[in-house]
């Protein structure tokens, strides 16, 4: 991309204290230049604040251009916060692939939604999972020079023809030499399969992985491939009738278990790790138990729901709960109910607390006609429908709503405001952010 077709980077909030607030740069100002390079996106930001000695080209809100010159330590930061991370155009996906979540949603969905990412840079940044079909040379050599990793990679399967029908792109067959230009230029990343029953499983699963954990060996001590994520395919009522592909069903999520579990045992013997891991979904679809919290490792798949809900209930065990509340408490708890079966030893434990009685409300989503439902994925019409079924609402003092069912803190996936969820239910709303500590947190919110 030209230089020149770049953007300058709008700033959202400036960090009280900082550099940035010391000479006066402000929310709404714009960041044009450093050192006379103009960055593309947060990525060349960071690069280029190293320097001891800055200036700074900024923009004001005003259309006021001014220059600032600041010296600073090597590794010190300005104290800005950007609107996005990139300052040019997103790359998106030219795939086709049938199983696209982004293809799945209804036309009125916001149009933030309907853009397919397929950037490494927020794959690096963000760890959000791109195909590596949509790259051109040159970005390819910004990875390598800027040493960009790791970065995460949807597979998918190894198999040229078979990733290339899966994508319904040509280019998607290449995805071995990929991997071999990743172990050329020392470079690492994660990889995940989404298992679509009749593509990709059974003896393709096994290639796949086998294939995978050839690129995880390595000679000098640093693996290629550092972890691989199985997903089942999540299906909506709005994918396309002819797309060709069936959810997964508990005797699908058996066989998979079963296959994967064999194979991590050979990889925990041949390469001293696990190495691939199934997703916590596979278990709640096939109704068995999640496997131990020293199974996960370091838990390196935890954006893909690899051990998330083990981590959480591990983490539950280890918080200090309060040894009773000041006033009585009467809370209603949202989840997906993909994991209301597993919560409910914490809501019991949390019942034991003098004055606090929490009731698990666990919801799935008509909205994407799923019958099980993650809680990331409910609509503020999702809880809307489920509370106004549940008895006696009113009798409630609190509602403990998942902060990842909000976009930037505020929306839900169709736009409706916690706000409004709030003034339509009539009861007050405290957002549940982070593990164990925040539902403890949240219900000593309640109280206040």
């Amino acid at each position: 991309m030209s230089r020149a077709s770049l953007k300058p980077a709008r700033i959202r909030a400036v960090l009280p204290g900082s550099l940035a607030e010391t000479v006066g740069i402000q929310p709404g100002d714009a960041l044009v230049r450093i050192n006379g390079e103009q960055p593309r996106d947060l990525i060349d930001y960071r690069f280029l604040i190293t320097e001891e000695e800055l200036e700074l080209e900024i923009l004001q809100a005003d259309g006021n251009l001014y220059r600032v010159t600041l010296e600073k330590e090597l590794d010190e930061d300005l104290g800005l916060e950007f609107e996005t991370a990139l300052f040019d155009s997103l790359i998106q996906c030219t795939n086709a692939c049938p199983f696209c979540f982004i293809d799945q949603q209804p036309p009125e969905m916001r149009a933030t939604l309907h853009l397919k990412d397929d950037d490494y840079r927020l794959s690096f940044l963000y760890g959000s999972y791109l195909t590596l079909t949509n790259l051109p040379a040159a970005e390819w050599e910004r990875i390598a020079r800027l040493r960009l990793s790791p970065l995460y990679v949807s597979v998918h399967a190894t198999e040229p023809e078979l990733r290339s029908r899966l994508l319904k792109n040509p280019r998607a067959g290449l995805i071995l030499d990929q991997l071999a230009w990743f172990q050329e230029h020392r470079l690492q990343l994660h990889a995940q399969v989404v298992v679509c029953p009749g593509w990709n499983d059974a003896d393709h699963l096994t290639r796949t992985l086998l294939d995978l954990a050839t690129f995880h060996r390595s000679q000098d001590g640093i693996p290629t491939v550092l972890s691989t994520a199985v997903v089942p395919v999540g299906l909506t009522r709005f994918r396309p009738p002819e797309d060709e592909i069936v959810p997964v069903d508990a005797a699908k999520a058996q066989e998979v278990i079963r296959q994967v579990e064999g194979l991590q045992a050979q990889f925990r013997q041949e390469l001293g790790s696990t190495f691939a891991w199934l997703a916590d979904e596979w278990y709640l679809l096939a109704g068995w138990e999640l496997p131990p919290a020293e199974h996960y490792e370091d838990y390196p798949q935890l954006g893909n729901g690899v051990g998330s809900l083990r981590l959480f209930l591990s983490q539950f065990e280890q918080v200090s709960l309060p040894t009773g509340l000041t006033a009585p408490l009467k809370g209603l708890w949202l989840v997906g109910n993909a994991v209301g079966q597993a919560f409910q030893p914490i809501v019991q434990r949390m019942n034991r607390i003098p004055n606090l009685q929490i009731t698990l409300l666990p919801i799935a989503s008509q909205f994407w006609g799923q019958t099980l439902t993650v809680t990331g994925l409910l609509t503020g019409q999702d809880v809307l429908r489920a509370l106004h079924s549940v008895p006696n609402l009113a009798d409630y003092d609190v509602l403990l709503l998942p902060q990842v069912t909000l976009k930037d803190g505020e929306r839900f996936l169709d736009d409706l405001t916690w706000q409004e969820l709030q003034a339509q239910v009539g009861i007050p709303v405290v957002r549940v952010e982070g593990g164990p500590a925040g539902l403890v947190q949240a219900v000593q919110q309640g109280i206040g």
